[in-house]
């Protein structure tokens, strides 16, 4: 990461600018902190020991510390360009996607992505509390009547009807802090119970006995579902758009001191959880991995329940950018009056479509797949390398050119191959799946 200087692209305005009306700037820097563990740390860590099982010891390996240096690297870069013109900020991906590639080509390559990103976490979210509330309460009341899954992911979704009133990101500050705390603690209870109960019997770490066709194809999933656990690319700016900023003390000092503690986070959570997890259970693993725990009772009860507040948490990160959205679409393009009427039509609709997909599509590894390959590779790879390359010109055949060249097309290649496994394996599944069992 070379940290140049933005250009001067125009003149500094005056101090007032940096005040403008717009999301509340008074987050501190631990916010960023927790918001973007909130962001990245959710789902795809349970289905990191799955991936490896497809991919193997040392291409699985190799591929979840590429990507991890890979995306701390472009959220460097997402952190540097939020203020690249003196005294404006780009508090949206949006408004970076208008100035690098022009005000009508830039919504179109950057707000499909973006809103794959948000939605399909939200979705998927959906699906993961369902089966991790459904899960707490099989192992805490032995004697209950078992419901349906699709039940669960309808209690889940219940809860956003009211959490989606909350207004902005920083009201949602401690809902977030506390799923951060959450993630921490599932994470290593997954890999220290893992690390307890030692290697299953007759364990195989060699290739799912498969088709070849069928291998290649969940191969390619496996990388999408890789790609999923580096998410939180597609909200870094609106993180960041709530740190306070004056010509002086810029907001990208403390953003990026948040997003090293996370990412610090990000890697006690993610690297134990994927190679314990694929020690212990071999290629056998589940896509989940907490799914594979029955004793102690109370320890993984614990855990599931952990997943839950976690999730809560982040679809609510992920949410609130769809929100501002909707709603600031409503006001400007049909002139619908701004106020609680509004916040509770518009985000009660999303909760709703939200809550559809993810109980009529519970295919928890490979929505992960899919939605890692189309949406996230593009956020969190290359997308944030090639504005990079647009605004601020790096020398050709420097060492910054180069690292953004590999950044695009690594990216592009996981993103093609992680969108054709996603969506091939979730047919498949589909075609022996009933419906809303």
């Amino acid at each position: 990461m070379v940290s140049d200087s933005c250009p001067p692209l125009k003149e500094p305005e005056s101090d007032k600018k940096w005040e403008e009306k717009g999301p509340p700037r008074n987050a501190k820097w631990w916010y960023s902190t927790f918001h973007a563990v909130t962001a990245m740390i959710g789902a795809g860590v349970l289905s990191l020991p799955y991936a490896m099982a497809y991919l193997g010891w040392v291409p699985g390996t190799l591929i979840l510390l590429m990507s991890w240096c890979l995306t701390l690297n472009s959220m460097w870069q997402m952190i540097q360009l939020h203020e690249c013109v003196p005294g404006t900020r780009f508090d949206r991906y949006i408004d970076l996607g208008r100035h690098a590639f022009g005000p009508k080509l830039g919504p179109w390559i950057v707000l499909p992505q973006q809103l794959i990103v948000q939605v399909g976490c939200d979705i998927v979210y959906m699906v993961t509390g369902g089966k991790c509330l459904k899960k707490f309460m099989e192992i805490a009341c032995t004697n209950c009547t078992q419901i349906k899954q699709s039940y669960w992911i309808l209690i889940f979704g219940g809860i956003h009807f009211f959490l989606s009133q909350l207004p902005n990101f920083n009201s949602v500050a401690g809902v977030s802090l506390a799923a951060a705390v959450m993630s921490l603690s599932y994470s290593t209870i997954s890999w220290v119970a893992c690390l307890a109960r030692g290697r299953v019997e007759n364990v195989s770490y060699a290739y799912k006995k498969t088709t070849s066709t069928d291998l290649m194809f969940r191969i390619f999933n496996a990388l999408g579902q890789i790609s999923f656990a580096f998410a939180g690319h597609a909200v870094a700016l609106e993180i960041q758009a709530t740190i306070p900023s004056t010509p002086e003390k810029p907001s990208k000092i403390p953003m990026w001191k948040g997003a090293i503690g996370a990412y610090v986070i990000n890697a006690i959570c993610y690297f134990p959880v994927a190679l314990v997890g694929y020690w212990a259970f071999g290629r056998d693993v589940e896509d989940n991995v907490l799914m594979e725990f029955e004793r102690p009772a109370w320890l993984i009860a614990s855990a599931n329940l952990m997943v839950f507040i976690h999730v809560v948490g982040s679809y609510q990160v992920y949410a609130m950018p769809v929100f501002d959205l909707i709603e600031s679409m409503m006001v400007k393009r049909f002139k619908f009056p701004p106020g609680v009427a509004l916040r509770l039509v518009a985000r009660s609709a999303y909760v709703a479509f939200t809550l559809f997909v993810g109980v009529t599509f519970p295919f928890f590894g490979d929505l992960l797949g899919f939605f890692g390959g189309f949406g996230f590779a593009p956020t969190s790879y290359f997308l944030p390398s090639i504005m990079w390359l647009i605004i601020k010109k790096p020398k050709r055949f420097s060492t910054n050119w180069f690292i953004n060249w590999i950044s695009i097309y690594i990216g592009v290649c996981i993103m093609l191959a992680s969108t054709i496994g996603g969506l091939r394996n979730i047919a498949t599944d589909a075609s022996t799946y009933k419906f809303y069992t």
